[in-house]
């Protein structure tokens, strides 16, 4: 159901509000790039600060621009469960096709809160649901058994966005939840070898500013052409990499500014890069000729 590449795409501002023309030019860009789909007010999205209206507004769209080309995976997760809901059924009402739910964070529930989250959620929406693990935000993993209990209970609830970096995780996942449960990687340097053993594609930052390149990768992965992908991996690495080298989404946000994409705006407490990374950032963009 959600294989392949899908963009999390940052939150365009302009003077403080939602800049709906620079969303619209970033989808647009998607699209054309060919990847399968894009996730609104995730973590990239920064939205741990818009507020409900702004957040419904970004998934509504989004979906008003993907116009059916790609899918709308909604990110609309919330460590308090009554919110997540709410901001799911809101998702649900407004066309998006499936929707992201981020492990609950700084409140460390237990795995049966965990489970009890997750399948309150699930009661109350016929979305489909792809869970977030990423302990490094967090500070909680959804544990694979909780995952295995999870998927059968809930019928929609039908993959994993896959963040802590350990590809056995991948390995016991795919042994546990078998090939219908989908895995994607939420790392982009670790997007083959989550696939090599198991993993259905990515959840990528990178693909913001590089869409196709990111999804020739996955797909020529995918079709068994194993050498182009990891010719790609290698050469925009480096992206990969360096788009990290502040708190995300502060770096693909400069990168995309200086693409001309967006302006380099963030909320606070999200600030813009220090000149030393950002030149590192724009060597790096220059050296993969994504910028002149």
């Amino acid at each position: 159901m959600f294989t392949g590449t899908y963009t999390a795409i940052v939150t365009p501002f302009k003077h403080g509000k939602i800049d709906e023309a620079a969303l619209a030019h970033l989808i647009k860009n998607q699209i054309k790039g060919g990847v399968d789909g894009i996730v609104p007010v995730g973590t990239t999205g920064e939205s741990p600060t818009v507020d409900y209206k702004e957040h419904i507004e970004v998934i509504a769209l989004s979906v008003k621009y993907a116009a059916g080309k790609i899918k709308v995976l909604a990110g609309t997760g919330g460590n308090a469960t009554s919110e997540a809901i709410y901001l799911t059924q809101e998702a649900e009402k407004a066309g998006a096709d499936g929707t992201l739910q981020v492990a609950p964070y700084y409140n460390k529930p237990t795995q049966e809160g965990l489970f009890q989250h997750f399948h309150a959620i699930a009661r109350a929406t016929k979305l489909p649901i792809v869970l977030y693990s990423i302990p490094g935000r967090c500070g909680v993993e959804i544990a694979v058994d909780t995952v295995d209990r999870l998927a059968h209970d809930s019928v929609n609830i039908v993959g994993i966005k896959e963040a802590g970096g350990n590809a056995d995780r991948v390995s016991q996942l795919r042994a546990t939840l078998g090939a219908r449960f989908n895995i994607l990687s939420g790392d982009d340097s670790l997007t083959l070898p989550f696939m090599s053993v198991g993993a259905d594609g990515v959840i990528s930052v990178a693909s913001n500013i590089i869409p196709r390149e990111v999804a020739h990768m996955v797909k020529a992965y995918a079709l068994g052409k194993h050498s182009v992908a990891l010719k790609l991996h290698q050469k925009f690495y480096p992206i990969f990499k360096d788009l990290f080298i502040e708190t995300n989404p502060t770096p693909v946000k400069a990168a995309l500014a200086m693409m001309g994409v967006c302006e380099e705006e963030y909320r606070l407490p999200l600030v813009k890069m220090s000149a030393k990374n950002k030149a590192t950032l724009r060597e790096t963009l220059i050296g993969c000729g994504v910028l002149k």
